[in-house]
């Protein structure tokens, strides 16, 4: 029997608006990593502007970029010393802005990411609070706290780092301060009037500049709950994705995102903000999105899922039900600079294994009514780089070991472009730096090895979403209708302008026998015709015009 995910009708604002993001496909660059313009082995604005036309032939809709802000980059840029200037290892304010134009030449959005939860310990604010001392004002925008025990000196609460370890750090005079990540990050105090609007102002500044949108970091952690309470026991970081902590997902941080979204509407229709909210469930994520606050938030239950057709079935359903009550796009992501790639993730082991199912997963992403996010290297099947020597290591929780499993800086080596020999075109020269060490087995998985070959994921990237812009009825719309299938395989409808289409994974180890629905239009391998049927290979999903 077929079954649907219905729509329940659109919350909007008082005005039609384009909604370009409803149906986008935004592509997140981080820009150590991306192209290194000048030669130091440092991926920079320079380097990304050079390279836009290869997101323009990709064909995405937007490009999201992570911080390239000053700072002394304690955790790649997420600690920010100044939100109005570019670090000048990635570049100038100039560099930023000619970005932003070469980009929307290109027909591309830009995206940035802003960081408002913490700031870098060398941030002016912070520095005033240091001289300042105990009792002064300047505190008063973060949070300092005396300590306990007899002399002050245990922490004020028990709450712990992500990164690992107390989530505290005692200064010299004696009080202690909050960060909820690493001690180089101190968290704003949210209820001091300053911290709103100095972050009013940076928006508007950027907005100036031509920006479309904004991606906000941690966008749950910003409020905390009154009087800082314990949590009551250890490993706090096992909680993490579930929230249930008192300083991620409190109700205060939904007035500040009313504000954000009225200064978004000055500036046109068309501006948007993305929430990096790690909520309980889908259903906390949808209150990020209700027609006055932001406009998408980042789909971490999808993400987390495995490659299991019943796990990704009901955790579809339950983000197209959220999302439809409030009238937001759902969206799609399978990698991005915080976990492990997702070729690597759905390997179980075996590299091949783990590229079939990427490039499934691909196709079932795409076909998904709402918005996709892809990360920088994953149209060329890169996988996670799993040898890297602990002295290369740059991740704060790598050295913070009681923090996060593993290390970030496996997803976030600098992208392969082109030639034989490492920085595989990813600066000027051969045989120059890059930041991260590249895999010698890059060589056959740059830009330019795979352009042109038919078999290669780049094209196969390039030709999923050249049909995803031919056929309306993929992307757009809010609703799916369930098709009957064998357990292990997933088979769904889409409608809208222009026709039917169909899409079917198969997610067993072993081929299946269907019943084709129509027209092949994309399929992620070779499939097999029969009198009537199709049959799918393990690990592969197929788009049909039905």
């Amino acid at each position: 029997m077929t079954q649907h995910v219905t729509a329940a009708p659109a919350a909007t604002d008082s005005a039609p608006v384009p909604q370009w993001w409803r149906d986008a496909v935004i592509y997140q660059v981080y820009p150590r990593s991306f192209a290194d313009g000048n030669g130091d082995g440092m991926g920079d604005l320079p380097g990304i502007a050079a390279r836009l036309p290869h997101l323009r032939d990709l064909g995405v809709d937007a490009v999201w970029l992570s911080p390239f802000y000053a700072s002394p980059q304690a955790d790649a840029g997420y600690d920010v010393a100044d939100y109005r200037a570019v670090d000048p290892m990635f570049g100038t304010l100039t560099d930023a802005d000619g970005l932003i134009r070469e980009a929307h030449a290109l027909g591309l959005r830009v995206i940035f990411d802003i960081v408002p939860n913490h700031c870098s310990d060398r941030h002016e604010w912070f520095q005033e609070a240091l001289r300042e001392g105990p009792g002064a004002p300047a505190r008063d925008r973060f949070h300092f706290r005396p300590g306990t025990g007899p002399d002050g000196e245990l922490p004020p609460n028990d709450w712990e780092s992500v990164f690992g370890g107390p989530a505290w750090t005692r200064v010299e005079d004696g009080e202690w301060y909050l960060h909820l990540f690493a001690p180089e990050q101190p968290d704003f105090n949210w209820d001091h009037p300053a911290v709103h609007e100095e972050f009013r102002s940076v928006l508007r500044f950027w907005l100036d500049l031509g920006v479309d949108g904004f991606r906000i970091d941690v966008a749950h952690g910003l409020v905390k709950a009154s009087g800082l309470p314990d949590i009551g026991h250890g490993e706090q970081v096992k909680l993490l994705g579930k929230q249930e902590v008192p300083y991620f997902d409190q109700d205060g941080v939904h007035a500040i995102y009313r504000d954000w979204r009225r200064i978004l509407q000055e500036y046109g229709a068309e501006r948007i903000a993305v929430a990096e909210a790690w909520t309980p469930t889908v259903e906390r994520s949808a209150r990020y999105l209700r027609h006055d606050e932001l406009h998408q938030a980042f789909n971490f239950e999808y993400l987390t899922t495995g490659w299991d057709a019943a796990a990704l079935r009901d955790v579809i359903d339950r983000s197209l039900t959220a999302m439809n009550a409030v009238g937001a796009p759902a969206t799609w992501v399978l990698s991005n600079h915080d976990v492990v790639r997702h070729a690597t993730r759905f390997a179980d082991g075996d590299a091949a294994r783990g590229l079939r199912r990427a490039r499934a997963a691909t196709l079932l992403m795409l076909a998904l009514p709402g918005s996709a996010y892809l990360y920088q290297g994953e149209e060329l099947g890169l996988p996670e780089v799993t040898e890297l020597p602990d002295e290369v290591r740059q991740d704060p929780a790598f050295f913070r070991g009681a923090g996060q499993e593993g290390t970030r800086d496996g997803c976030r080596v600098p992208l392969p472009w082109s030639g034989r020999r490492a920085p595989f075109g990813f600066g000027p020269a051969d045989g120059g730096p890059s930041w991260l060490p590249q895999p010698d087995s890059w060589r056959d998985l740059s830009v330019a090895a795979q352009t042109g070959d038919p078999d290669s994921t780049l094209e196969f990237y390039r030709r999923a979403l050249a049909v995803r812009r031919a056929h309306p009825a993929l992307g757009a719309g809010r609703d799916i209708a369930w098709l009957p299938s064998p357990d292990g395989v997933l088979a769904f409808r889409r409608t809208g302008r222009g026709g039917s289409f169909v899409c079917t994974v198969n997610l067993t180890a072993s081929p299946v026998a269907l019943p084709t629905p129509g027209t092949l239009l994309l399929a992620s391998a070779d499939v097999g015709p029969g009198a009537g049927r199709t049959v799918l290979p393990a690990d592969t999903a197929v788009w049909w015009a039905a």
